[in-house]
């Protein structure tokens, strides 16, 4: 337990095995794991150089970029892979739940693969 306390919340979501994505009001990525930047074919560090509107696909910004990740928590969004194609995942709730928080942070689950195959 002690191990846990003690460490640092950003290495933790690096470690993690899903892509992870936390990102700003006003669009920027603040923060994505290797797991996030290789879905997309990037690197980590490349990622937080774009903003939302250059890795979600046509997804509708009517009030701010957290709204609009909170209205499609759940559902199968298309993001941008660095070589233009579509990748679809579904994207999960925020982790930061509460109405204020200026960050959200969710995981992803690539489906492109499985959609393309169900398609078929």
């Amino acid at each position: 337990m002690d191990l846990l306390q003690q460490m640092p919340a950003l290495v933790v979501l690096e470690r993690f095995p899903v892509p992870v994505l936390a990102i700003s009001e006003d669009g920027s990525i603040l923060f994505a794991n290797s797991a996030f930047a290789e879905m997309v074919g990037h690197s980590a560090d490349s990622v937080k150089q774009l903003k939302f509107a250059d890795v979600f696909y046509s997804l509708p910004v009517d009030e701010s970029v957290i709204s609009a990740v909170r209205a499609h928590a759940d559902l199968v969004v298309d993001l941008v892979h660095r070589d233009n194609s579509i990748v679809r995942a579904r994207m999960s709730k925020s982790a930061l739940l509460r109405g204020d928080d200026p960050v959200a942070l969710a995981t992803f689950q690539d489906l492109t693969e499985q959609l393309w195959v169900d398609e078929l």
